[in-house]
């Protein structure tokens, strides 16, 4: 299915919404924006061309309906629906419901997705590739746990087989731990994805989370777009990420790209996508995580060292064009950090914080962009994600990317709900992170 696209069905809201719709517009696309009951007044519904009500505020009734997004779609005459990140944008039956119906769905084909959601799959075609691999297998049942574990040794990660962003994973230290937590696990992977599968993997404790950008269309080009480092995380959630990766050997950055490329080749992917790869820092080695069928809540770091609109690249890859640059024409300028603004009361263990946000402001600042839904006067509801904004700082290098998004958190006004404005700026003036790379454990050993 190919051809021109002129009008986009967004599948999601907040600030990824606002985001697709501003490229559209500047594309020349109409487009209609899904909301649920809660967000009839949202910024996407109102810079939309037209927003239509899905459903009550609960995700399961209204942004996590398959069917009901694409009859939505076919009802609005768009030609194509872009889900944005999280929701449905890695649900293959959604992919699956659109091209039956005649509708692009911006990202990869669904076998693409389902391949790359089952992480045990994932980790055959990677090791087909040549990635690779932490040590790891599946695990029906706790003995086979407990028998990996005294062959790799303590600490050992428990994963959902499907699914990702954090949930299902386990950390056991002592076979007490692990028979405790196996359990748990499953039933945590079971409630989230409807698949209770689990494997077990080493624990590299020196771990850096590294993340390539990658780009494929349909007439056989994949190429990378440089590399992201999201170690700064909190129980495996990303607050900070910057492009390029800072304080990687020559050889392993080259390593990651050529990795990446290899695996989106492997699995037949098509539109844009992250390889994650988890980099031991006292090692230099790096392992295949996953694959991300979407775009990314980072994707700005990328976009602001590329030049490149990658919503823009997404829509022109879902149309049948073939990629607009070749991986020579790719070069990487200068640096840049994102920081993502949440509004979760940091005192209260993070605790979400839902209510209406009295005032929003962000200060002028050269190398500054932010990417809201915010306003004065913006409801934040308790059924969502908590993300308000992506505060990103460019500059010619690190020190100076990192000199904005400091001087942009302290201008920075948000009343009305709790945010995590204050953990942030202290990352990014910490000497440890300023001054080096640090692990997947430091925010929470160090300040969280």
């Amino acid at each position: 299915m190919s051809g021109p696209i002129q009008r986009v069905f967004v599948a999601n809201r907040g600030e990824i919404a606002v985001r697709i719709v501003r490229t559209c517009r500047e594309l020349g696309l109409e487009t209609v924006v899904a909301v649920s009951a809660a967000d009839r007044d949202s910024a996407a519904a109102r810079l939309a061309d037209r927003a239509v009500c899905i459903g009550p505020p609960p995700p399961g009734e209204s942004y996590l309906r398959p069917d009901t997004i694409v009859h939505a779609a076919i009802a609005t005459d768009c030609d194509a629906i872009h889900p944005g990140y999280g929701f449905l944008s890695e649900n293959p039956r959604l992919a699956e419901l659109a091209l039956e119906n005649g509708v692009r769905f911006v990202g990869p084909p669904p076998e693409v997705i389902e391949l790359a959601g089952d992480k045990l799959r994932a980790r055959e075609i990677a090791e087909r590739a040549g990635l690779p691999l932490v040590p790891g297998r599946e695990v029906s049942a706790l003995a086979d746990a407990q028998a990996f574990a005294e062959q790799a040794g303590y600490p050992v990660l428990l994963k959902a087989a499907a699914g990702g962003g954090g949930r299902g994973i386990k950390l056991a230290h002592t076979p007490l731990e692990l028979e405790r937590l196996f359990g748990l696990a499953g039933a945590e992977a079971g409630a989230a994805f409807g698949d209770d599968r689990l494997y077990v993997e080493r624990f590299i404790a020196a771990a850096r989370h590294v993340e390539v950008q990658v780009a494929a269309d349909d007439h056989g080009a994949v190429v990378h777009l440089g590399e992201r480092d999201c170690s700064v995380q909190r129980r495996y959630q990303k607050l900070v990420e910057e492009a390029p990766a800072p304080y990687l050997p020559d050889a392993v950055r080259d390593g990651l790209r050529a990795a990446a490329v290899a695996f989106a080749r492997e699995i037949g992917y098509r539109n844009l996508g992250t390889v994650e790869f988890v980099v031991d820092a006292e090692t230099g080695e790096f392992f295949f995580l996953e694959m991300n069928c979407r775009i990314q809540v980072e994707h700005p770091v990328t976009e602001a060292v590329t030049g490149l609109d990658l919503v823009a690249e997404q829509l022109a890859i879902a149309a049948g064009e073939p990629l607009r640059f070749a991986q020579e024409d790719v070069r990487l300028d200068g640096h840049a950090v994102e920081c993502r603004l949440t509004a979760e009361d940091p005192a209260r263990d993070f605790a979400p914080s839902p209510g209406r946000i009295e005032r929003f402001a962000v200060p002028d600042l050269d190398g500054l962009r932010v990417d809201t839904h915010c306003a004065d006067g913006t409801l934040v509801p308790p059924y969502y994600d908590s993300l308000l904004a992506k505060v990103i700082g460019r500059g010619p290098d690190r020190a100076a990317a990192l000199a904005v998004v400091r001087r942009a958190l302290e201008g920075l006004e948000v009343t009305g709900v709790h945010t995590n404005r204050d953990l942030l700026a202290r990352v990014v003036t910490d000497a440890a992170f300023t001054g080096g790379a640090v692990t997947t454990r430091w925010l929470e050993e160090s300040m969280a």
